[in-house]
């Protein structure tokens, strides 16, 4: 006997499509090879990009916008636009990733 109160489900659980992902029992390592080869691509792409980072027309960390200041003691960064440049481009890519995984 099933008891619908209020606006609830009118199927019971266990009719209802999975949302969760299955999991291939002969494979379970699968999945982290997955997110380690995504890992180790994107270091590769940071790496090749730190190693061109001086030939690039702009200097990353060093955009204007940056707040620096230099005193008699002591200097003070702080990245404003950079911080800001890189969340966009993380953003973005964030983005295409969840647009493609749909």
């Amino acid at each position: 006997m099933m008891v619908l109160l209020g606006k609830g489900p009118r199927f019971p659980l266990s009719n209802r499509r999975s949302t969760m992902k299955r999991v291939n029992p002969l494979n379970p390592w699968g999945e982290l090879g997955k997110l380690l080869l995504i890992a180790g691509i994107a270091l590769a792409v940071v790496g090749a990009f730190l190693l061109a980072g001086a030939r690039l027309p702009f200097r990353l960390g060093r955009l204007p916008g940056d707040i620096s200041y230099q005193g008699r003691h002591g200097s003070f960064y702080f990245p404003v636009v950079t911080c800001i440049v890189l969340s966009l481009a993380l953003t973005l890519l964030m983005w295409i990733i969840n647009f493609f995984r749909r």
